[in-house]
């Protein structure tokens, strides 16, 4: 089951799991849209896999299986770049 992570661990950009704008790799590293186009290209910066859009949970479902609430930010070279060393 997915972990539907709560944030982009470039930019650290909130993303509920109702969220359109999350994209994940195959390990489900998580990513803002604008991240993952914009910075990385679509490729996952930690496994070289294709970043696609996050399935959302139906709102019953997240009362079985609540989301994620750790937050995971990465110091990628490009994130750091665009966000500044304090956003690593």
């Amino acid at each position: 089951m997915l972990a539907l992570r709560p944030n982009c661990e470039c930019c650290d950009r909130d993303l509920p799991p109702d969220s359109r704008l999350a994209r994940i790799c195959t390990y489900e590293c998580t990513f803002c849209a604008d991240c993952a186009d914009d910075v990385f290209d679509g490729i996952c910066p930690n496994c070289g896999g294709e970043l696609v859009r996050r399935p959302i949970r139906p709102p019953a479902m997240l009362e079985r299986d609540p989301a994620s609430t750790e937050r995971v930010v990465k110091p990628h070279a490009p994130c750091v770049r665009q966000n500044g060393p304090e956003a690593a």
